[in-house]
């Protein structure tokens, strides 16, 4: 059974920085990503960014070069390094995990952690 267990969020001022963590149990990416989402009041989940089981990242268009996404492959955990943190990065953030499908798309988000709060003050 795949568990993704979240940390790492607070409240901060703009510009501050914070290091979300997840821990990842029952789940080893041979094939597929991991990732990270957000959801603020009223909107949409969004995907904020994503590395590929050979270590690729890529980050949403909001991020502009402030995030870092990273995994440690020994302790099976994916961090996000937040900083110069605005007040719209305010959200709860998620943890996720894809799934190999075995057709087309071969990749698919299967596995959500709970979230962890994010809240940036001005």
């Amino acid at each position: 059974q795949v568990q993704l267990v979240e940390s790492g969020g607070g409240s901060v001022q703009a510009g501050g920085s914070l290091k979300l963590s997840c821990v990842a149990s029952g789940y080893f990416p041979t094939t597929c990503g991991m990732g990270w989402y957000r959801q603020a009041p009223g909107k949409e989940r969004e995907l904020v960014s994503r590395i590929s089981a050979n270590g690729t990242t890529s980050y949403a268009e909001f991020v502009e070069g402030r995030f870092t996404i990273s995994r440690d492959r020994a302790s099976n955990t994916l961090y996000l390094q937040l900083t110069s943190l605005k007040t719209d990065d305010t959200a709860v953030y998620y943890c996720a995990a894809e799934r190999f499908t075995g057709s087309e798309p071969r990749c698919a988000w299967t596995y959500w952690g709970r979230g962890t709060q994010v809240t940036v003050s001005s």
